[in-house]
């Protein structure tokens, strides 16, 4: 007997949701991927290497685990932005961080990666993890990053592999897959030079994690 198919109303359901996720259903997407993906997204944060004090970034935070995550490392003298265009998801981590946000510890802005609210050189570090399938324009985000990084700042892009990723019968459904090449160079056009390519996981469909920072000035 067979597998059964999924039904292509259900793969586009779940990849909009997935894209952008709203309502009841995307609060259950975002519980789903905080469960599924808090291995790769400890990994993020960790290879920040952010100190104590530092100024942090998640942008496209989703379920918010990552945020959670960057609140412990900065601990209280330190700052953590949230930035997500999910009208839900914002509305969770204001509940779900509502104390972070009165000790003034964490900033939220509902918008998008394309044009982020942040001022110029204002993070020692970000991460956006599981995103960039979803951008029409990269070039545009990766200017964004560059932006709002300080000298000597890093940004952690994560990425499924892009070959696992052909193998999803939801990705034919509006995601971008892009070799990590094309991130690297798209990075590199705007400003950040690729410093590491980690693997998180066994084999050759190990996650990704793909670290940047500013150029140097030239004198």
């Amino acid at each position: 007997m067979g597998s059964l198919k999924t039904p292509t109303p259900v793969l586009k359901a779940l990849a909009a949701q997935l894209g952008h996720p709203s309502g009841w259903r995307g609060r259950l997407v975002g519980r789903m991927l905080n469960r599924r993906n808090r291995g790769i997204i400890r990994a993020a944060v960790d290879a920040l290497e952010a100190t104590p004090d530092a100024r942090l970034a998640d942008v496209g935070f989703g379920g918010g685990v990552g945020t959670e995550l960057l609140l412990d490392t900065v601990g209280p003298d330190g700052h953590v932005a949230g930035v997500d265009q999910s009208e839900t998801m914002v509305d969770a981590a204001h509940r779900r961080f509502r104390d972070d946000l009165t000790a003034g510890r964490l900033s939220l802005f509902e918008a998008s990666m394309e044009y982020v609210p942040l001022a110029d050189a204002s993070l020692d570090g970000v991460i956006t993890l599981n995103t960039f399938y979803f951008l029409p324009d990269l070039g545009r985000a990766a200017a964004e990053f560059a932006r709002v990084l300080r000298p000597g700042g890093r940004l952690v892009v994560g990425v499924f592999d892009p070959a696992a990723m052909q193998r999803m019968p939801v990705v034919e459904h509006g995601f971008r897959v892009r070799p990590t090449e094309e991130i690297t160079s798209a990075l590199e056009a705007a400003g950040l030079v690729q410093t590491r390519h980690l693997r998180v996981g066994h084999g050759p469909d190990a996650y990704h994690l793909l670290l940047a920072s500013p150029a140097p000035a030239r004198v």
